[in-house]
């Protein structure tokens, strides 16, 4: 499964100290993410009045890349190890690999929020979601998606993803995670939160394409 009996009690040991002190810490989610979800994780920077902390005054993403030279924390990482390598880099905004355990289907927010209720309402297989603070929806689906997005699109009638204000983000790309900040404007939330099945197997991307699509579409006209 990705975790040993030894790292999923340590996370529970975290999160019951987390919850006496408040707010879970970045690290919690960390070996969260790792440890229960088999998911990389990765130190990203952080940004404040429009200034990445990477110092690039041409940062073409403030607040929303990973750290230069941080490793990748891989996942069923032992719990020490994701610990002491997130203690290395304070402040760090949690940030997880697209296209190695998943990718992702980016759309309007309110469009996935129609589509996540209109899926679940049917009992189609969803994997986690995630609103971020700029109004976009991640939904996280098999990986090989974003490749194969126009095509699939194509054969469900839609031959322009960007007039549904749809994308595919794969291998090269990241994504921030719940709880952290994303370029300033706030956390990424959970829409829906990882449960051991869709986190190890997102669904395929033709299983909930079409009502993103169509929700989509009608959102814009």
């Amino acid at each position: 499964m990705g975790f040993t009996i030894g790292i999923s009690r340590g996370i529970r040991d975290i999160r019951s100290g987390s919850r006496r002190r408040g707010r879970p810490s970045d690290a919690t989610a960390v070996a969260e993410y790792t440890g229960l979800w088999g998911w990389d994780v990765v130190p990203g920077v952080r940004a404040a009045a429009g200034a990445c902390s990477c110092g690039r005054a041409d940062c073409r993403a403030p607040g929303a890349h990973p750290l230069d030279f941080a490793p990748v924390i891989p996942a069923g990482a032992p719990l020490d190890a994701v610990t002491g390598t997130w203690a290395e880099f304070p402040g760090a905004s949690v940030m997880l690999p697209v296209g190695r355990a998943f990718d992702v289907i980016d759309v309007a927010e309110p469009a996935g929020r129609h589509a996540l209720a209109r899926l679940e309402r049917m009992g189609l297989p969803v994997g986690p979601v995630t609103a971020t603070p700029d109004g976009r929806a991640h939904f996280f689906v098999a990986p090989g998606a974003a490749a194969a997005l126009p095509e699939l699109l194509y054969r469900m009638g839609w031959d322009d993803p960007a007039a549904l204000d749809l994308r595919g983000l794969g291998p090269g790309t990241y994504i921030t995670a719940p709880p952290s900040d994303r370029g300033g404007l706030g956390p990424v939330r959970w829409l829906r939160s990882p449960a051991l099945d869709s986190a190890y197997r997102p669904p395929e991307a033709r299983l909930v394409l079409g009502t993103l699509a169509y929700v989509a579409h009608r959102s814009r006209a």
